[in-house]
């Protein structure tokens, strides 16, 4: 996670405007704003092919993917994120007032990298869980096959479901199975860890 911009604080209001002229990404904690970095190569193209497996296995239906451009609003810890790719089917993401944040997904996908992984896992998903809709936390490795799948249980307790190569990850949110060749689909290897998965 990059450094707070040395600016004063926002409340959320303040920060959508904001953000809505600034050329680069910005999260928000707690009245806090914070660069988004890029990504790699392998990154972006993991996110693609989720996030358009995902629109075309949904079409005509009631859920909706979206990627990295629209940000997820987290009431309860007065947040917002831009996750790699998330779904939600929640009618209330649709209208007017939903068009610059929406805040009822199912489903949270993030591609992890060497800066980001420990955040996504720990702090990051801390946040995500107080979103009562969320049912499922996808965290994919993009230096190799490999796939942490958290889903809500009835007590509400997240449960770990790991996949690795070759394997399918089931998004019981959706009723869908997503092979994790698709995943990994025209990533280029960046070095020893991808030939193990």
């Amino acid at each position: 996670m990059a450094l707070p911009l040395p600016q004063a604080t926002f409340d959320a209001e303040a920060y959508l405007a904001w953000e809505a002229t600034q050329p680069e990404r910005h999260e928000y904690i707690g009245g806090e704003v914070f660069a988004m970095t890029g990504a790699r190569d392998g990154h972006n193209t993991i996110a693609l092919n989720i996030a358009a497996w995902l629109r075309s296995a949904l079409r005509g239906g009631p859920c909706r993917a979206f990627v990295a451009d629209m940000k997820v609003q987290v009431e309860a810890a007065n947040a917002f994120f831009y996750p790699d790719v998330f779904v939600t089917c929640d009618p209330r993401d649709r209208g007017p007032e939903a068009d610059l944040a929406k805040r009822h997904p199912v489903l949270v996908v993030e591609v992890l990298s060497d800066s980001t992984a420990g955040y996504d896992r720990g702090r990051k998903f801390e946040f995500y869980q107080q979103i009562p809709t969320l049912l499922e936390y996808l965290l994919v490795e993009a230096d190799r096959q490999h796939a942490d799948l958290f889903r809500r249980n009835a007590e509400g307790l997240w449960v770990l479901h790991p996949t690795a190569a070759g394997g399918t990850l089931t998004l019981e949110s959706l009723g869908l199975e997503l092979p994790m060749d698709t995943v990994y689909e025209d990533v280029e290897p960046s070095g020893q860890a991808n030939i193990a998965a």
